[in-house]
């Protein structure tokens, strides 16, 4: 997908660090999360991020559970219009600041467990420039899913250096592979209008759909 109807308002994501946290509500139509993120924010600094104690955050949130989900860092490059798909209620988390972004249909299951798609109502628009190194799982019916950041939540020294050869490193379920390409032309992810399809892998490293 190009570009050509949907604008790019900042470039230069590559690279840049954010942290977000989920918190978790029953519904009345099962189980969602509220996420808060530090995007376009701050790059959520390890010295507070490590005095985020999730259960003190689930208690004052009045949340079933809540998900640290980071540190990350963007591993697309450009950012386009952003849709308040939720009102941009404002958060300090032990100083560091976020901004409710997004919701995340759990259904039945709260857990973060890899491979397995979840539904994002984001509203966003992320660039992946032509020239640039994209990190793809594939499914067994040869369905991409790119990678938008990678975590050092998990793993604390992984870098973007490190992604061209992190299939080595997964256990793919059977019928999957990873696989690193150059871009030949612009891709767009377009979710402003439509739920994103994400998933993650075992270390946390997140994926979205293209189309």
């Amino acid at each position: 997908m190009t570009s050509e109807a949907t604008p790019r308002l900042i470039s230069g994501m590559r690279g840049v660090r954010y942290g977000e946290v989920l918190a978790v509500y029953l519904k009345e139509t099962g189980l969602e999360a509220e996420v808060y993120g530090t995007q376009m924010l701050n790059e959520c600094p390890q010295e507070l991020w490590e005095t985020l104690d999730a259960a003190v955050i689930a208690q004052e949130m009045g949340a079933m559970v809540v998900k640290l989900n980071g540190p990350r860092y963007w591993t697309l490059d450009g950012l386009g219009q952003k849709v308040a798909v939720v009102d941009p209620i404002f958060r300090d988390f032990n100083g560091i600041t976020m901004r409710r972004i997004a919701t995340v249909d759990l259904g039945g299951n709260p857990s973060t467990q890899p491979y397995v798609e979840r539904y994002v109502n984001r509203g966003a628009v992320f660039f992946f420039d032509a020239g640039s190194p994209v990190y793809e799982l594939v499914n067994p019916d040869g369905v991409a899913y790119v990678m938008q950041a990678y975590c050092v939540g998990v793993d604390p020294t992984l870098t973007e250096a490190d992604l061209a050869s992190l299939g080595d490193r997964l256990a793919l379920p059977e019928g999957w592979s990873y696989r690193t390409r150059i871009l030949d032309e612009e891709l767009v992810v377009d979710t402003t209008a439509t739920i994103a399809t994400v998933l993650q892998d075992e270390l946390e490293n997140s994926y979205t759909l293209p189309g």
